[in-house]
């Protein structure tokens, strides 16, 4: 897997490391998001050492977090290297032996993140949800930010069902939400969660 040379601070408590995966052909972006409880690593990819230094000196590392099954990543050295579990949906690890925390539709990771269930992208596909500094919304696949598409659903070929994912989306209404980050594309920094209700009132 590529490795991400560096981290950027995208707003309080919140920073990002991206790199581009041939394999994929697509973008590749992580999170982490520091609470009152230490920070989460979200669906990471690996980091060059500078990088992963600095990711050490932000403060303790609680828990990896994985938002879907096609999201493994480096989750696992992650998890080994910082000595703390993995959180995800139990559809995100089928038919294998997982030895994290299991997460599911409206459960919490701590007092600061929400889970929030999609059904009908990926397997085991979750949002997360900070009400902290206005909001802020960390998606696995169902949303996307990045050209030739721009800030859209997950293409119908990638869906296990479409229509139930555009359906379920509509949860995300109910958060308050700022920001948006995501795991293949740029942050949505400003009004997010306007720019989510616009999307999904166009799909009506």
């Amino acid at each position: 897997m590529a490795i991400a040379c560096e981290l950027v601070q995208v707003a309080p408590s919140l920073l990002i490391w991206q790199t581009y995966d041939p394999a994929l052909k697509a973008d590749l972006f992580s999170t982490a998001i520091t609470t009152r409880n230490g920070s989460f690593l979200v669906d990471p990819i690996p980091l060059a050492h500078a990088a992963l230094a600095q990711l050490f000196n932000a403060g303790s590392v609680s828990g990896v977090i994985v938002t879907n099954s096609n999201h493994l990543r480096a989750s696992a050295d992650f998890a080994d290297r910082f000595s703390v579990p993995i959180f995800a949906h139990a559809e995100t690890f089928p038919g294998q032996a997982f030895s994290g925390t299991k997460v599911g539709d409206g459960g919490k990771i701590c007092d600061e993140l929400t889970v929030i269930g999609i059904e009908g992208a990926a397997a085991g596909e979750i949002v997360l949800h900070s009400a902290t500094n206005g909001g802020t919304l960390i998606t696995g696949d169902a949303l996307i930010n990045f050209e030739p598409y721009g800030f859209t659903f997950l293409p119908h070929k990638y869906c296990s069902n479409e229509k139930e994912m555009r359906r379920s989306l509509r949860k995300l209404l109910s958060r308050k939400a700022e920001r948006m980050l995501f795991a293949h594309g740029s942050p949505i920094l400003f009004r997010a969660g306007e720019r989510l209700q616009q999307l999904l009132d166009a799909d009506l």
